[in-house]
């Protein structure tokens, strides 16, 4: 026996791999020298097929001062209370004042999956009241609505607060990224 012990632990380990050798790229995985997209697999075809539903033109049309309300299933009353009372921190917001509908579509579009991407939870989206829109009423408050029923990145959304728009702005309560579908 050797005096240093771990002289024979290193030669001992050397013996049993003497015979080992480095085993080649597997044939299973081929990555045909094109470059792998760090997107989620099925986002963009996501994507589109909301942008197909964002082009349909909502069942109803709201007035002027009609409040915008929506809560997706096993979202909490309490949850919802605290977004209709604006407690939650608004983190970003988007002003669609001036856009046609579907400039205005493109923007929310944009700007809902910007927010996914920052992991945001509560944002502001301003509409308008449709005092510029003659004789047709709110059109982009309307066609948000809809727009946002549609989205499975907003669990909640509803008219703001007096002193945040009232009934031409909504708070909008986004899931989690990564959350449950």
């Amino acid at each position: 026996m050797t005096e240093n012990p771990d002289e024979d632990d290193s030669a001992l380990f050397r013996e049993a791999v003497r015979d080992v050798r480095p085993k080649g790229p597997s044939e299973h995985i081929t990555l045909s020298g094109r470059r792998l997209s760090t997107l989620p697999r099925f986002r963009e075809a996501d994507d589109r097929q909301v942008m197909r539903e964002l082009l349909e033109e909502p069942d109803e049309l709201f007035e002027s001062g009609d409040t915008l309300s929506y809560r997706a299933d096993g979202i909490q009353d309490s949850v919802f209370r605290k977004l209709r009372r604006g407690q939650y921190r608004i983190e970003k917001e988007l002003d669609l004042h001036g856009l046609n509908r579907d400039r205005a579509r493109e923007a929310v579009s944009q700007f809902l999956a910007l927010c996914q991407d920052q992991d945001l939870r509560c944002v502001r989206i301003i509409h308008g009241k449709g005092n510029g829109s003659p004789n047709s009423g709110p059109v982009i408050k309307s066609l948000l609505d809809g727009w946002l029923r549609k989205r499975r990145d907003v669990l909640a959304f509803c008219s703001a607060r007096q002193v945040d728009g009232g009934t031409g702005a909504v708070y909008a309560l986004l899931r989690r990224r990564g959350g449950p579908a």
